[in-house]
């Protein structure tokens, strides 16, 4: 099993091209949850993902004849930028397969790091078969992206940077995909802080490590559904589940609602740009999916930056809606001048910014001497959005809230 020992000779070998990332107190996230919050920005890291880490430390101990060979692996995409990049950096030829609905700007960013790239796949579980393919065939070094302990080791230098940086920390909250993150972790704060606790999250739609612990051996998962796509796996893997639990002390699970809204409050609060696999450490927090002290000192660590600006835009206004700064409401009206205005004066009156209003008279649902009517509004809060609705039920509107 993976130990100390391994994760400090990773560090040696991943420092020249890994960067030491900032361990950031955040006062906002300690005053919204009581617990002293710091946050460690793997979102910094080159590649914008901690990912660089393990593909360093596996490359770099390659014989001269597998460097000669090139390497191959499957990603969905952060994974696919660091091997490209250690590869590149080393003159090793690398080979990515990659989802077919993978982010764009991921595969673009992989191909600009001196990788081929390959789409394949629904999910990364059908990339990784047509990467063992390619590895047969053309006998290149699979580089997996979590069940491999150099791999392992170089993601646990994060680890070593948090209980150097903070050895006062009392929880470090971990992203969960195939466990690769988690276990190299785990493993040195374990060793170096014992009394340290290490909590792993996932996505609902993806709670591969939660159902393996609750059964007692690796669960594969039929299928994966969450926004969070870097830690959409079906499984975590045999050598970092044998590792989860033995040094994890839980893992939680938490919406993509719950993603949301952490990744749209790290960027209006921490000016922090966080994709959704990355945020899902900070969601648990926010969320009370994990149980914690007052005044505990918590590491939620943010692995990585490298979401896609469609997304982006869905993730936000998802959160949006969720925090309530975002309604879509419909109703219907006399179809008779002025009834427009009359819905207007009281959205102006409660101070309610219209983003959009549609305006149907042909829907089958009502009456023909009626119009149905959809608003987009922006609106400053849960409360204002039930003082607004109760506004307008008071005079008389029939207010159906759609999200």
């Amino acid at each position: 099993m993976l130990e100390l020992s391994d994760v400090v000779d990773a560090r040696g070998r991943v420092e020249e091209t890994a960067r030491r990332t900032p361990l950031d107190y955040s006062h906002t996230f300690s005053d919204m949850t009581g617990a002293e919050v710091h946050l460690k920005l793997e979102t910094f890291q080159r590649t914008g993902s901690f990912k660089i880490r393990g593909a360093t430390n596996r490359i770099a101990t390659l014989t001269d004849d597998e460097k000669a060979a090139g390497v191959v692996t499957a990603s969905a995409g952060n994974h696919a930028q660091g091997v490209a990049l250690a590869a590149t950096r080393t003159g090793v030829d690398s080979t990515i397969v990659m989802p077919k609905h993978a982010p764009i700007s991921k595969v673009d960013a992989t191909r600009d790091y001196g990788a081929s790239v390959e789409l394949f796949g629904d999910d990364y579980d059908e990339a990784a078969e047509k990467a063992h393919e390619i590895e047969r065939e053309e006998g290149r070094t699979y580089v997996h992206a979590f069940d491999d302990e150099m791999v392992m080791a170089g993601q646990g230098t994060i680890g070593l940077e948090v209980v150097e940086d903070l050895p006062e920390v009392d929880t470090v909250v971990v992203p969960i995909g195939g466990g690769g993150l988690i276990a190299g972790i785990a493993t040195a704060v374990t060793a170096e802080q014992p009394d340290a606790r290490v909590v792993g999250v996932q996505a609902e739609g993806a709670s591969s490590a939660a159902q393996s612990l609750a059964k007692g051996a690796v669960h594969t998962l039929d299928s994966v559904d969450t926004i969070a796509d870097g830690i959409a796996t079906r499984s975590v893997g045999e050598q970092t589940f044998a590792v989860i639990e033995q040094r994890v002390d839980e893992v939680v699970t938490v919406s993509d609602s719950e993603i949301a809204v952490a990744v749209t409050h790290l960027l209006e609060r921490a000016k922090t740009l966080v994709e959704g696999a990355g945020a899902v450490s900070l969601a648990a927090l926010l969320s009370g999916a994990i149980e914690y002290d007052e005044g505990e000192v918590v590491v939620p660590v943010l692995s990585g930056g490298n979401i896609d600006m469609n997304t982006l835009t869905t993730v936000v206004m998802r959160g949006l809606v969720e925090t309530g700064r975002y309604v879509k409401i419909r109703t219907v009206l006399k179809d008779r001048p002025g009834a427009l205005d009359d819905l207007l004066d009281v959205l102006t009156a409660e101070q309610a910014n219209i983003y959009g209003i549609q305006h149907d008279r042909t829907s089958r649902d009502i009456a023909m001497n009626a119009a149905e009517v959809e608003l987009d509004l922006e609106t400053r809060g849960p409360a204002h959005v039930e003082r607004l609705l109760a506004a307008l039920r008071e005079e008389g509107f029939d207010v159906e809230l759609l999200a």
